[in-house]
């Protein structure tokens, strides 16, 4: 049995530029049924999935792209919840377990579904609008386990949720950071030993309005971790955070795993890989449907996500295996496109203000170079002063025709399609992006509707499709999910080499930045007060140093070849320290 699912876009059908195509070609329409209805409102057409044939006329006739009809190859049982008629749907449950759980899939695939239900902010309605659910009605439709877990909520389970979108967190708590934690905190001592654990005792008396979003990312799993729960979910927590932030982030959480459950839903793989003991892989497509899989091992469960076919439940979700070089990356040996000058800048005064000085460099044809280091040492202020953006107190910009794409992205009331207008566009680039990255449905839509997610995937469309000879990103990973992180790799590594330009990119996925650098440069310094940046370095240099300052030794997974975190103090961890070797090392390593 073949399960049917359709969906549309609301956001961005409109009527008056197509008058219903979709109805006026549908078959069964034409035959006299009732496939695709006006609602009584008069509009937004309704879709039977039960009388739709699936023959996607009305698919490829929509001129906004709004319309999705899915064959699901596998008999699906009712949904657990449906946000409405013709829209996206959740299959099954996943359940926290002793230790930590994570969720793993793509963007808009129900991860933050899943959490909103397990902690009860909203309610399994299984496809059914307009019926308010009572406890029993509810759980008589559950399957045995999902029972059992609400059956304790409802008993008083105690339940700590870090939200995915944390700009939230200052639209209801407009206090300072110390008021927000002492809200939740068992007292005095308990605020000290946290704000200590989280690095934030310098930010305690400042308002949430005036926190960056790495400063507020880690006040909200502060405050998190702070409830005395039973169970606590996270939702996204690398975002914004540098690699050695990230690092004390997945110490916390697992010390925390130890004691208590813990699901977590998180894009960043070595992240999720060092905190987790299983996972539940989320697969189906994109903002139309998902489904949960068993629990797996996070070794083996991560693995399989890699390979795009879950073993147990017998099912290919994706066409493709996402590819890890068993070598990284390396220096390449072409021509120098440009070089650049040493640059330095000063803000405030020499007591209060920060400082900042790089060393001078070149780049090639056709490389990429990556920029990696802790947060506050004057990477953005690097690229920026190399656009031209920022001007530096002492050195030249590079000279060269920039696409810059910032870190931080606005979103302004502007269709999509107009933000591509007038710009000076290689069209080849575009269609790769809009077919890769996913934002043929996003044209007719305005910025301010797009998700953090989306806005990014629009932003690093309309940066890497200009003509440029130098391409310049600051943090293109934020919001993407593991998938749109290797599209957009592997578009960037293609389009560089094929027109043999060159790009700056800074990232703090280690994973991400070992996939598109040929070199690096590092930046050292104490955050906030001095930052300076080394000249190229090669891979092995580059990152030897920058994981011996943050502590960390790599390996790579045996059968997978991706990057994986050694757990500190283990024999690989300390055999590669002792030898200077932080990053893969070069024997091969069982696994443990």
């Amino acid at each position: 049995m073949v399960t049917r699912v359709a969906v549309m876009d609301r956001d961005v059908c409109i009527e008056r530029r197509c008058g219903y195509v979709c109805a006026k070609v549908c078959p069964p329409n034409r035959m006299g049924e009732e496939c695709i209805v006006v609602e009584k409102d008069g509009i937004f057409p309704v879709f039977s999935e039960s009388l739709c044939i699936g023959c996607g006329l009305c698919v490829k006739k929509c001129p906004v792209t709004c319309i999705s009809i899915i064959n699901v190859a596998q008999e699906l049982s009712d949904p657990v919840f449906q946000y409405g008629t013709n829209t996206f749907r959740l299959y099954g449950l996943p359940l926290p377990l002793e230790g930590a759980v994570s969720l793993v899939g793509k963007n808009g695939i129900g991860k933050t579904s899943a959490i909103k239900l397990l902690s009860r902010q909203v309610k399994p309605n299984f496809a059914v609008f307009g019926k308010e659910w009572t406890d029993d009605e509810i759980m008589a439709k559950l399957p045995i386990e999902s029972r059992r877990y609400f059956a304790k909520t409802k008993e008083g389970l105690k339940l700590s949720v870090k939200p995915q979108h944390i700009d939230k967190v200052r639209d209801v708590f407009k206090g300072t950071v110390a008021e927000l934690l002492g809200s939740v905190s068992g007292g005095k001592k308990r605020l000290d030993e946290v704000s200590r654990l989280f690095k934030i005792e310098d930010i305690l008396e400042r308002k949430l309005d005036q926190l960056s979003g790495g400063e507020l990312q880690k006040v909200s799993v502060a405050a998190a971790y702070m409830k005395e729960s039973d169970i606590y979910y996270f939702d996204e927590v690398t975002n914004y955070l540098d690699i050695e932030e990230r690092l004390r982030m997945a110490v916390i959480i697992k010390e925390l795993a130890e004691r208590k459950s813990v699901m977590m839903a998180e894009h960043d793989l070595t992240f999720l890989d060092y905190v987790s003991n299983y996972v539940y892989i989320l697969y189906g497509d994109e903002n139309v449907y998902g489904v949960v899989s068993g629990v797996k091992n996070v070794r083996v469960g991560i693995n399989e996500y890699i390979a795009g076919y879950l073993k147990d439940e017998n099912v290919r979700f994706r066409g493709y295996e996402i590819g890890f070089s068993k070598h990284s990356e390396g220096e390449i040996k072409a021509a120098t496109l440009v070089k650049y000058g040493a640059l330095s800048k000063e803000f405030g005064g020499k007591s209060s203000g920060f400082k900042f000085s790089s060393d001078p460099g070149e780049i090639k044809k056709g490389e990429i170079l990556g920029l990696v280091g802790k947060n506050a040492l004057g990477k953005s202020l690097f690229v920026k002063m190399l656009a031209g953006v920022e001007q530096a107190d002492d050195g030249d910009q590079l000279g060269l025709k920039i696409s810059y794409k910032p870190q931080y992205i606005s979103a302004e009331p502007v269709v999509v399609s107009a933000m591509f207008q007038g710009k000076d566009i290689n069209m080849g680039v575009l269609e790769d992006c809009k077919r890769k990255l996913n934002i043929s449905m996003l044209m007719d839509k305005e910025l301010t509707q797009l998700s953090g997610g989306e806005l990014q995937r629009v932003a690093l469309t309309l940066a890497l499709s200009q003509h440029a000879d130098a391409y310049l990103f600051d943090e293109p990973s934020a919001f993407l999910d593991i998938e749109q992180r290797f599209e957009f790799a592997s578009l960037l590594r293609r389009v560089i080499s094929e027109s043999e330009k060159c790009a700056f990119v800074v990232d703090h996925d280690i994973v991400f930045i070992d996939a598109i650098a040929n070199r690096l440069v590092v930046f050292d310094g104490k955050s906030s007060v001095h930052g300076h940046a080394s000249a190229p370095l090669n891979k092995r240099s580059g990152m030897n140093g920058f994981l011996k300052v943050a502590g960390i030794t790599m390996r790579r997974d045996k059968d997978s070849s991706r990057p994986r975190i050694n757990k500190p103090g283990s024999q690989l961890d300390s055999e590669q320290k002792a030898a200077g070797e932080y990053f893969y090392y070069d024997r091969s390593a069982e696994e443990k």
